[in-house]
């Protein structure tokens, strides 16, 4: 779609068939950007917790720091496959977009959300 207008274009998607094929291969590195309260109700299994309002100062943070607040190692930029999600879908969205402004190019978001992994899988 042409034009000069300059609207961020939507976050890349992952489905669940392809989440859960990275996630068997241990090829995805995934991030729950709801809050604490939400995820203590439940999360993917493997999921990093960094609730959306924390995020951009994390992936910004020193290694050394966001392993310390968040005991796991910190993406890299070049991630492949940097999955975030959220309930339904808006967050996750909003945190691929941020990643991606931040360099991380391999962010994507898990559209299905936890609501879908719930369904299918919970």
């Amino acid at each position: 779609m042409a034009g000069g207008s300059r609207a961020p274009s939507p976050a890349p998607t992952v489905s669940l068939p392809e989440l859960r094929s990275l996630l068997a291969s241990g090829q995805a590195r995934l991030i729950d950007v709801r809050s604490r309260e939400e995820v203590a109700a439940g999360t993917i299994p493997g999921a990093l917790n960094i609730p959306v309002s924390e995020l951009e100062s994390a992936l910004q943070m020193e290694p050394a720091a966001f392993q310390a607040l968040y005991s796991a190692e910190k993406p890299k930029r070049e991630d492949e496959n940097l999955i975030f999600f959220c309930q339904v879908g808006k967050r996750g969205s909003q945190a691929t977009q941020l990643a991606r402004g931040l360099g991380y190019t391999g962010a994507r978001n898990y559209a299905g959300a936890y609501r879908e992994w719930l369904e299918k899988d919970g």
